[in-house]
């Protein structure tokens, strides 16, 4: 199934308009603002200058003052009850915002602009608490994808049609007006049909203080180490961003000799970028939480940044020509691919740390968290657009710009993926996986969503535990045999996934009782834990009897238990196919087929060795 078909989803269009038509809303106010100061009125240059720059100011402020409310909010009330309001407060706002643009009365934009401000911190902390409420955990990148793409294209639409409408030469001001008005009333009845989304903290003691409830929420961001870093990784995010888009301008004109036109296109190629990156996460995480796409989206970032400070400027000496001279031009594909992959990066960057953000946060502070989240991101903001100012007056030009960003990129992303290597661990393992690989996984909605189970499965190569790692939409520890987990380089996936190693009686008795306490406390505290009973590879490509340790663990600790079968595998290069002739086998294909099948969950009491071992016998069928 499609991520597109959440768009005939009740539970999921009503909300995925809504915040399309507010991020519309948001941009074409702020873009008809500008184009009223800077085309449409006579004002001194220096005036205008003072108005662009203050814009910006009043609409983050909001974030610093309002973001800890606003996640108290969306955690102690019904969801849809306050989308419903905020978007009330939008048709006010642009209702304001009609008269001030008709008028010339530029406070009131301003004020206006600040009550936007508002409006998005306020739904900020929902946008993105809602979604796992919403959808199903499989949906879940899907669903983030879509919601990146719909306010990429919203926003890309928005900054052209508020400076188009603008600069209608009879009543631009009176159109921008209906426009912003009508979008703010359709996008109130879209908020209508969205489902009710209840509290999930209902018997939360709000706190009005903003600084001691803005300390309280960042301390609640902070809890949990890979879910903070994820959110420093959002916010490094939007300071890259925010200093490449805020030099796109400059760059359009000086390095690119073009008119508005050039710096259109432009945005229109870095926008759809990233709305293609993020539709693309889905298909690339096998609909799971992938954060192994994170390094990826930030070596691409890197790359295409740092290609555009290679390539130069393109067009010395030239001035004014339009999109079309340009697109033409000489060299300037590079330019286009080196845009459009900078968005695409973008994309798979950004939306699996959402997603992982999302799926890693309790529900009864997800909506905080967030809240937190948007105050860090409204930090980084600031401090980027302070940053390419004193960039701006050393003397850097613009693609040197591009370059310091991509360094710092490198930098940033080299300390985060430090500080959780659960990051560079997935990326390792969905690189291996998926270029020796191509895997069809059926049952998976019989993996348990919350709480312990025992995950039973047949042993065919030294990949199995990867394959399983790429494959599950929950994490699991994997216990294996402890020769298996010092070989180098997948040590440090093993380790950092938290596998547990194993050795059999007489290799290693303390080895094999630490390994039964680690299995039993993992279960304890609500993991899934994956076990081969056969107690090595298969050396025949048949299934060796399960070993007794299985029901000691269930003895143990009486959980659920999921019996799993691989295909495929038998006859590849990391099977022992071939080992008997003492040879290694080189792989017959390309990024072979292969399959994982999961079954129904079975009570601990139902299951012995003997009866699993039939059951995975069963889904393994013919096909080792």
């Amino acid at each position: 199934m499609s991520q597109f078909t959440l768009l005939g989803r009740r539970r999921f269009a009503p909300f995925f308009w809504t915040q399309a038509l507010g991020a519309f809303n948001d941009n074409a106010f702020r873009s008809a603002m500008v184009a009223l100061v800077s085309y449409r009125m006579a004002l001194p240059q220096s005036d205008v200058s003072l108005y662009n720059n203050l814009a910006p100011g009043l609409f983050i402020l909001p974030y610093f003052l309002f973001s800890a409310s606003a996640g108290q909010l969306a955690e102690r009330f019904e969801k849809t009850r306050i989308i419903r309001y905020v978007k009330l407060f939008e048709i006010l706002a642009m209702m304001l915002a009609a008269y001030g643009f008709i008028t010339h009365h530029l406070l009131l934009l301003l004020c206006v602009l600040f009550m936007m401000g508002m409006h998005s911190t306020v739904f900020g902390p929902i946008k993105y608490a809602i979604l796992p409420q919403a959808l199903k955990p499989f949906e879940l990148v899907g669903g983030n994808g879509l919601v990146e793409m719909g306010t990429q294209m919203a926003i890309l639409i928005g900054l052209i049609a508020g400076v188009q409408v603008m600069q209608i030469a009879d009543g631009g001001s009176h159109y921008s007006a209906a426009m912003t008005i009508g979008i703010a009333i359709v996008g109130y009845f879209a908020s209508r049909l969205i489902p009710a989304a209840p509290a999930t903290a209902p018997d939360l003691k709000l706190n009005w203080n903003p600084v001691s409830e803005t300390m309280r929420v960042l301390r609640i961001t902070r809890e949990s180490h890979a879910v903070f870093n994820a959110i420093l990784g959002i916010s490094w995010y939007w300071f890259f961003g925010t200093l490449v888009l805020a030099h796109l301008p400059m760059y359009a004109s000086i390095d690119l000799g073009g008119d508005a036109s050039v710096y259109t296109t432009v945005l229109v190629l870095f926008s759809v970028g990233t709305g293609i990156g993020a539709l693309m996460c889905e298909k690339m995480s096998g609909r799971r939480v992938e954060i192994g796409l994170v390094p990826l989206g930030a070596f691409g970032l890197t790359v295409f940044a740092l290609d555009l400070y290679l390539r130069g400027p393109v067009a010395a000496g030239v001035h004014g020509r339009n999109w079309s001279a340009f697109l033409l031009a000489a060299g300037s594909w590079r330019i286009v691919l080196d845009l459009t992959l900078i968005g695409v990066f973008s994309g798979f960057y950004v939306v699996p740390l959402f997603a992982f953000v999302q799926a890693r946060t309790k529900a009864d502070r997800l909506s905080r968290v967030i809240a937190g989240n948007n105050i860090l991101n409204a930090l980084f903001i600031v401090t980027a657009s302070l940053f390419g100012l004193v960039l701006d007056r050393v003397g850097l030009s613009v693609p040197q710009v591009f370059l310091v960003a991509a360094v710092l990129n490198v930098v940033v992303a080299v300390y985060i993926f430090t500080l959780v290597p659960e990051f560079l661990m997935r990326f390792i393992t969905w690189i291996l996986v998926n270029t020796l690989y191509r895997i069809r996984v059926e049952g998976m909605k019989h993996l348990p969503e919350e709480g312990a189970a025992l995950l039973v499965c047949n042993h065919v190569s030294f990949m199995d535990p990867l394959i399983l790692m790429a494959s599950l939409r929950r994490p699991a520890r994997f216990v294996m045999y402890y020769k298996i987990f010092k070989i180098p380089l997948l040590h440090f996936v093993f380790k950092t996934a938290k596998a547990i190693p194993i050795a059999g009686q007489k290799e290693d008795p303390a080895v094999l009782q630490r390994a039964f306490e680690d299995i039993d406390e993992a279960l304890a505290n609500g993991e899934l834990v994956c076990i081969f009973p056969e107690g090595g590879l298969t050396r025949d490509g048949q299934l060796a009897p399960f070993r007794a340790g299985v029901e000691k663990i269930l003895q143990r600790r009486p959980v659920p238990v999921v019996p799993m079968a691989l295909r495929g595998l038998w006859g590849s290069v990391w099977s022992r196919r071939d080992s008997m002739l003492g040879r290694a086998r080189l792989p017959r294909r390309f990024r072979a087929r292969i399959e994982l099948v999961v079954d129904a969950a079975a009570p601990a009491a139902q299951m012995d060795a003997a009866v699993l071992q039939d059951r995975v016998q069963a889904l393994r069928g013919d096909l080792a």
